[in-house]
């Protein structure tokens, strides 16, 4: 068992810029630079450490000067960087926008310096003048608009957007039994509910609440082989296929924690406890391949999991994704709330 969350191996994919997105082996892959949506959810992780350090604070620093100087001034994102720092795509409001409002929204919330939490403020409030045709983005986005929610609960912009989310997810089937507003699930599936489940609560609006935890539920239970999570591969997943299916990523299993701990912490209801533990021993082993997903020596987290093994390259987002989940583990052993 893990005892405590080790930040090292971000340390060895930073660069002077930010998190280096690709990695080969436990080493950084220069050549392909930076992104927005890996330094967003590095800002989440340094922001939500539970005893800041040196180390968490440089970590923290450094990625809210990368999505500071992502965000345009109408609010739309760039996400792709080289290693010289030059932005090489165009803004727009694609997932790096969605997960840069969650991210500042965390840091708003949760980081301990005052300076910090302005400045991830002023660059929340740029981008949230935007709004996103992708579902994924916009409910990445409605998590920061619920996180900002926490320290202003009056933050008008935050509540409009949130009351406008839940009415624009797509209905759920209510004759089938494929309980999702898509025909099939992808990545990062965990977060749409965990997004109406946010919005509902924020914004007292029960039914997108209790749609959201339904939604989940019905997730949890789609991605569960006996007393495990079997989680919905690369090239998605539909009714009625075979499981399991590979090769499955950390985010899928990170999402479902993320969701976990807020409908617990919001319902204090067991069946979310448990669907975070799941969540947290699917990284330690107890997965379809039966193969722990950090490496003990880099502290890195694995690409994916195949059914043969695991991916060994140790990039940004996999690890990013462990520690956010294994940071939940922390949570609960200590009591805090994130």
């Amino acid at each position: 068992m893990v005892r405590h969350v080790s930040l090292r191996h971000l340390v060895t994919l930073s660069g002077e810029h930010g998190i280096f997105e690709h990695a080969r082996g436990s080493q950084p892959d220069y050549e392909h630079g930076y992104c927005t949506d890996d330094n967003a959810r590095l800002l989440i992780v340094a922001a939500r450490t539970a005893t800041p350090s040196m180390t968490s604070k440089k970590l923290e620093s450094l990625a809210l000067k990368f999505v500071s100087k992502a965000v345009t001034t109408s609010g739309r994102v760039y996400n792709r960087m080289n290693h010289h720092g030059q932005w090489t795509d165009e803004p727009s409001t694609d997932d790096c926008w969605g997960r840069l409002v969650w991210a500042t929204g965390v840091a708003v919330a949760e980081a301990e310096s005052e300076s910090v939490r302005q400045r991830a403020l002023s660059c929340f409030e740029c981008a949230i003048q935007q709004k996103s045709n992708w579902l994924r983005s916009q409910s990445f986005a409605a998590l920061g608009a619920a996180e900002v929610l926490r320290t202003f609960p009056q933050h008008e912009v935050a509540l409009e957007f949130l009351r406008d989310f839940a009415e624009h997810v797509p209905d759920i089937p209510t004759d089938s039994d494929w309980i999702w507003p898509e025909q099939r699930l992808s990545y990062a599936n965990a977060v749409i509910p965990e997004a109406l489940i946010a919005s509902g609560y924020a914004t007292a609006n029960h039914s997108a609440l209790d749609t959201g935890l339904t939604m989940l539920d019905w997730l949890i239970a789609h991605e569960t082989t006996g007393d495990r999570l079997s989680l919905t591969p690369t090239n998605g997943s539909g009714a009625g296929e075979r499981k399991p299916g590979f090769d499955q990523q950390p985010i899928e299993a990170a999402a479902i924690a993320e969701a976990c701990a807020r409908a617990y912490r919001i319902t204090h209801d067991p069946v979310w406890g448990r669907g975070l533990k799941h969540s947290i021993l699917w990284f330690l082993g107890h997965n379809d391949s039966n193969q722990i997903m950090i490496d003990p020596i880099s502290g890195g987290g694995f690409d994916g999991l195949t059914r043969t093994g695991v991916n060994r390259n140790q990039g940004a987002e996999s690890t990013l994704a462990m520690i956010a989940t294994l940071q939940h583990l922390a949570e609960r052993r200590t009591g805090a709330k994130n």
